[in-house]
């Protein structure tokens, strides 16, 4: 490691302000901690996140669950509430990474960082999910932009994420062996204005697929998506999965996530 300024602001003014002023931010690092160690990441000044009791704390407001930024994957894996009212999120978040990095690793962290084989962009997505900054609020249809973009301004931090309850959901996951991330993950859902399907790890960045949400506004069950047609062109090939095997992937995914959500 190298040396670099630290601090650790109360507020959320203070932290914006330092970040503004050039400051790299840190939530859970566990991605950027490790950038750091191989020189990826350089910053001069890390603002850690961790001490502001505003990015903290999960409540349902209404019909719609709204998440810290600063909240733990287990965190999100435990609360009552998301296992009541969106237990696909609860599931998606106890099956990130180890148990280690569930501690430490935070829901804001992940989104911001926008990892294409992250899973919790698949519930954004899914869900209609919004994105609370402290400048604004960003829908998660126009948040996510690309491997590693995001809509994020310089300065701007994730306050905390908005996510409407759906009637079902489930996420189905294919994991990396070694890493854990999603070969595949596909996060369903059925809402009140019909049926949303995202996909995490095929791209290079999450996407939902229209084909899977017509068949599955019209039936919402496993064989309604037997007869659609994955389109492997701008899927990933590389030594894990060829693009033909990530397209398969997709349809059997998104069938076991239905069947849990049934089920």
């Amino acid at each position: 490691m190298y040396a670099f300024t630290y601090e650790r602001p109360a507020t959320i003014q203070e932290a914006s302000q330092q970040v503004a002023n050039g400051a790299q931010a840190l939530a859970g690092g566990q991605t950027m901690l490790a950038a750091m160690k191989q020189r990826l990441m350089q910053p001069e000044k890390l603002v850690d996140l961790s001490q502001i009791k505003d990015l903290q704390g999960i409540k349902k407001d209404g019909n719609t669950l709204v998440i810290g930024a600063m909240c733990t994957h287990q965190a999100v894996e435990n609360h009552a509430d998301v296992k009541t009212h969106i237990p696909a999120l609860a599931a998606l978040a106890g099956g990130i990474g180890d148990r280690q990095v569930r501690a430490m690793g935070t829901i804001g962290g992940s989104v911001a960082n926008n990892d294409p084989a992250a899973c919790y962009p698949s519930a954004l997505l899914a869900l209609d999910a919004i994105i609370h900054t402290n400048q604004r609020t960003i829908k998660a249809a126009d948040f996510f932009q690309g491997m590693y973009a995001t809509a994020l301004k310089p300065g701007e931090l994730i306050t905390a994420i908005a996510f409407p309850i759906p009637k079902r959901a489930a996420y189905a996951k294919f994991k990396q062996p070694a890493s854990r991330f999603a070969l595949v993950g596909v996060f369903v859902a059925d809402t009140s204005n019909g049926a949303r399907v995202a996909i995490t790890g095929a791209s290079n960045g999450v996407f939902r697929h229209a084909g899977l949400e017509a068949a599955l506004t019209q039936s919402f069950t496993p064989g309604a998506v037997q007869n659609i047609t994955i389109d492997a062109a701008d899927l990933n090939s590389d030594l894990h999965a060829s693009a033909a095997y990530r397209a398969n992937l997709i349809k059997v995914q998104t069938q076991r996530a239905v069947q849990q959500a049934i089920g």
